[in-house]
């Protein structure tokens, strides 16, 4: 990298690096959607998406993706702005998804599955309309931990956070190039590079399932950061272990 990166910055984009070259998530020609949801994650993973079209050897394309769930029909503001300012191109829209979650019309689902949901439904469709080969993802380390205790405790089963999976007879390909990145690393990276963040208005923000799961993983690994060590080297390894078969099937 010849442009100067502080040490957070530098990280996010050599393990998304890392990643994207173990897995094979990228090929000439791509046309990537970046769900950009507001917060640290999905904007350190849209900053790093598009430094890295100046890093590999290949051609791809970027489009940012915003589903605002309605709760505040002004947040996703600086979004725009910040895509205007830097000639990205974006999709932006507004819908009722969180609100409709959270309304007494939602009683069999509970809201955060619910506004999932119906928001990766809304992602599909768009990927589809602008004919993107790729989705991806800003989910960081602590979410692949948190969604394996999650479905082992709550689910009864072994099952995480893909890297790289495909949908609709391989027509799209979802990607999680960050998935290798701790979340203090994302938030001081974010901080660094200046980006618009904004704070999550959903009334269920921290009350979630995967909150609950990693308050169960914090419980269990105490102040050793050796057991967290650990953790992350073991999911790391089964995950890429996991998409490396998965990719020679």
């Amino acid at each position: 990298m010849s442009r100067k990166y502080t040490y957070v910055q530098e990280q996010c984009i050599r393990l998304a690096g890392k990643l994207s070259q173990a897995t094979n998530m990228l090929h000439p020609g791509a046309r990537v959607g970046i769900a950009v949801s507001g917060g640290a994650d999905s904007w350190v993973l849209l900053k790093v998406m598009l430094i890295r079209q100046g890093i590999v050897p290949f051609p791809f394309e970027i489009m940012a993706l915003h589903i605002n769930p309605g709760f505040c029909a002004a947040s996703h503001e600086p979004l725009a702005a910040w895509l205007a300012e830097n000639g990205v191109a974006g999709h932006i829209e507004l819908t009722d998804h969180g609100l409709l979650a959270h309304s007494p019309e939602n009683r069999k689902k509970s809201p955060c599955f619910l506004c999932a949901m119906l928001r990766r439904k809304r992602l599909f469709e768009l990927c589809r309309q602008y004919r993107l080969t790729h989705l991806a993802m800003g989910h960081n380390f602590e979410d692949l931990a948190a969604t394996f205790f999650m479905n082992m405790l709550n689910g009864g089963r072994i099952d995480g956070l893909a890297m790289k999976e495909s949908f609709f007879q391989g027509a799209l390909t979802m990607i999680r190039p960050l998935l290798l990145v701790k979340k203090h690393m994302i938030t001081k990276a974010a901080k660094s590079w200046g980006l618009p963040v904004w704070s999550n208005p959903c009334p269920s923000a921290g009350k979630t399932g995967r909150s609950e799961a990693m308050a169960a993983m914090e419980a269990l690994c105490g102040h050793d950061r050796n057991r967290k060590a650990n953790i992350f080297t073991a999911l790391t390894k089964w995950q890429l272990d996991l998409t490396q078969a998965l990719k020679a099937e």
